[in-house]
């Protein structure tokens, strides 16, 4: 009795401190609003089908009622808010959900006809790709006509500029599903960009009427097009268009030996328009007028340089804003600088961590579906990192540095911005691993050494360029950028030669991702002892990709793609033309490189897998697995198989299986992956992963049985 009395006591004391430690931190409270509004942002996409519009304000009125009963306590008025936070996020993007609501293609379609106007030219190394809107396409009726869609050309098939009128003819289909459960979802992201279908033209595109910037956006669009293409012809090859890149936000036409080089090395980061491209460039522009104005000893004792330079710099981002297509992305990184640049014209730091909720707050509440982007993670993950480190270690430095002259002076910045690439480096690697499945593994040296070239040598000159082409004068600052770059590329293609450059990572499951995110913010965001325990989710996170098993077989949504894993842990696939982006995309997430063979008319390397002109059956962990491409091959192995994967109709003709996958399954809930543990084997389709949501809605029975399939879903 006494062991217990004393241990129960050792947990109310423990208790106790926790509560000190919480109350202690009474200040950091509010850096935890933007987290519980991602909380409810997340639980919306996590839901198993759309929820109920009330369950948002439901738990807004909750929070309020607690906030009621406990007034007066200080915990619990934050719980409360945190409840209403995490309500408001999920009401937020419910209603962005159906704000963006447009028309979505049912089936492929095509040869068609389509008039519409160009949004947007995306220059690609193969060609061009089309945004389109004020659309009219043979075949469709005013209900069905999707308010915009994506067309890609090759290259020759036109020269058009955004604002024009063009008549092309064009294969067109719905966004594409996930290749597999839990990959990438380009239909999702496709929702709320109210793109309602993707295609390829083919022939020549006719312009019907040349657009003359009628409209700002439309203006704006076509000075970024038009910038685009003198760069690129001003600095030749390679370079010109990583140059537009960093310029415009145009990288399609990067070659894709080149591109994958840069993530090779891990340094793609730097060819998307990011909040370190917005603030190298608000940087230069603050500290080119801030010194050029303290010339004037006049203007240094009576003006207020500082808040000049922070207006002046502004202005620069938002050119920049304009000027690189406006994206989420860059939108979001706008908004953070802006931000920053607020701090210092009210003279407070801009290193501060509640400048970083702000921003949060206010992206989620804006663009909602950031949250689930790599961009808005990467982004954010740096940028908490980096204040947090500065937190710590910023006071160092400058004392470091007020002892030294000028020298010391140049070393500290030198050393601030290497500092800068491995914090943000290391804060970002698990987000890149979680979205593309791939490490560099000498990303964060190759940083240190890309970074200071990209803040005092690249950058300087897109702000010298910017500044002179409207006077024809910026020859030299893109021959010098062009220079830079070349170092850039040479040090990306060097890196990513090394052996062991870049590994291919299995997937992280999302519960590995959401342990490394609160993780990193219980870390960044308490200043207490208790903060090391954020390492725990971090390091968990980071290894679960290794504890969690890959599907052992997967069956894309045509089933004409499937993938076997051997005994040796690879994939074997049998992939006929027109899977590869499905198989590139199982390979990647398994952590291969490449893909086994298929032994198509005889038996695997590991001789579990035997097939013939009619099918396979693969004979593993004491299962027999069949699948049958005849309807002769269904009859045969539905006697004998426990389970049978085929994209033929099967019904009720497997009564002895204990799980089918057939052609209905595959054609209603997309492709499927299939584990075969020692608990019996577990079946995970993109159906399932999605749920019934707007940009996600099954194939009714009906209409999958008239596009050539019937099945039975499971025994």
């Amino acid at each position: 009795m006494p062991s217990a009395l004393s241990r129960l006591w050792t947990r109310l004391a423990a208790a106790a401190d926790w509560r000190a430690a919480l109350l202690a931190e009474h200040d950091r409270w509010g850096l935890w609003l933007p987290v519980a509004m991602g909380l409810g942002i997340a639980l919306y996409f996590a839901w198993p089908s759309e929820p109920p519009g009330w369950v948002g304000p439901a738990a807004m009125a909750l929070a309020m009622a607690l906030g009621w009963i406990g007034r007066g306590r200080s915990e619990v008025l934050a719980l409360a808010l945190g409840l209403a936070m995490l309500g408001g996020g999920m009401a937020i993007v419910q209603h962005r959900a159906s704000d963006r609501a447009a028309p979505v293609l049912e089936r492929r379609i095509g040869p068609v006809t389509v008039l519409g106007r160009v949004v947007e030219v995306q220059d690609r190394a193969e060609g061009s790709r089309l945004i389109l809107e004020k659309l009219a396409i043979a075949r469709l009726d005013g209900e069905r006509m999707p308010a915009r869609i994506r067309v890609n050309l090759r290259a020759g098939q036109a020269d058009v500029r955004p604002g024009d009128q063009v008549r092309l003819t064009a294969f067109l289909l719905p966004p594409p599903q996930p290749a597999a459960p839990g990959a990438y979802d380009l239909a999702r992201d496709a929702w709320f960009q109210r793109l309602g279908a993707v295609g390829y033209a083919t022939g020549q595109v006719r312009v019907i009427e040349t657009g003359g910037g009628n409209t700002v956006t439309e203006a704006i669009e076509r000075l970024r097009h038009d910038i685009t293409r003198h760069v690129r012809a001003a600095i030749p090859g390679a370079s010109g268009a990583i140059a537009a890149a960093m310029m415009t936000g145009e990288q399609g036409g990067i070659a894709p030996e080149l591109l994958q080089a840069w993530r090779d090395s891990g340094l793609a980061h730097m060819l998307s328009i990011s909040g370190l491209h917005f603030v190298l460039l608000a940087g230069v522009v603050f500290a080119v007028v801030r010194r050029g104005l303290a010339l004037s000893e006049y203007a240094a004792l009576y003006w207020p340089l500082k808040k000049i330079a922070a207006v002046v710099a502004w202005v620069a981002a938002l050119g920049y804003l304009l000027i690189s297509g406006a994206s989420v992305p860059t939108q979001r990184s706008f908004v953070m600088l802006s931000i920053g640049l607020l701090a210092v014209l009210v003279d407070r730091s801009p290193f501060s961590p509640r400048l970083v909720a702000i921003a949060a707050l206010a992206v989620l509440a804006w663009t909602p579906e950031a949250l689930l982007g790599a961009s808005f993670q990467m982004s954010f993950a740096a940028v908490l990192a980096l204040i947090a480190a500065h937190e710590v270690y910023g006071a160092r430095l400058r004392a470091w540095r007020a002892e030294g002259g000028a020298v010391r002076g140049g070393l500290y910045w030198l050393a601030l911005s290497l500092l800068t690439a491995l914090v943000a480096g290391l804060a970002t690697a698990p987000y890149a691993a979680y979205h593309f499945d791939r490490f560099s593994s000498f990303g964060v040296f190759a940083n240190m050494l890309a970074v200071p070239v990209a803040s005092f040598w690249v950058m300087p000159l897109v702000v010298a360029a910017f500044a002179l082409m409207p006077f024809g004068l910026d020859g030299w600052a893109l021959a010098g950028l062009g220079l830079g770059i070349d170092l850039l590329s040479a040090m990306a293609k060097t890196v990513a030669a090394w052996p062991g450059a870049a590994w291919t990572l299995p997937a992280m499951p999302l519960w590995g991702m959401a342990a490394v995110t609160l993780g990193g913010l219980w870390l960044c965001l308490w200043r207490q002892a208790w903060r090391r325990l954020g390492w725990v989710g971090v390091v968990g996170g980071c290894l679960s990709p290794f504890v969690t098993p890959t599907p052992d077989l997967l069956v894309d949504a045509e089933g004409r793609a499937l993938a076997i894993k051997s005994a040796e842990g690879g994939l074997m696939v049998d992939a006929p033309r027109g899977g590869d982006f499905a198989v590139q995309t199982w390979l990647r997430r398994a952590g291969e490189d490449r893909a086994l063979p298929w032994p198509r008319g005889g038996v695997s390397a590991d001789g579990r897998l035997r097939c013939d002109i009619e099918g396979c059956v693969w004979r593993t962990e004491g299962r027999v697995v069949a699948l049958p491409r005849t309807a002769r091959a269904v009859e045969e192995d539905c006697r004998m198989a426990e389970i049978v994967v085929t994209a033929l109709p099967v019904r009720g003709r497997c009564p002895s299986a204990r799980l089918v996958i057939d052609g209905e399954d595959l054609r209603r809930r997309g492709a499927h992956a299939l584990w075969l543990g020692a608990g019996g084997p577990r079946l995970e389709s993109v159906g399932d992963w999605r749920g019934t949501r707007p940009w996600a809605r099954e194939v009714p029975p009906e209409a999958a049985r008239t596009r050539g399939g019937s099945g039975s879903r499971s025994r």
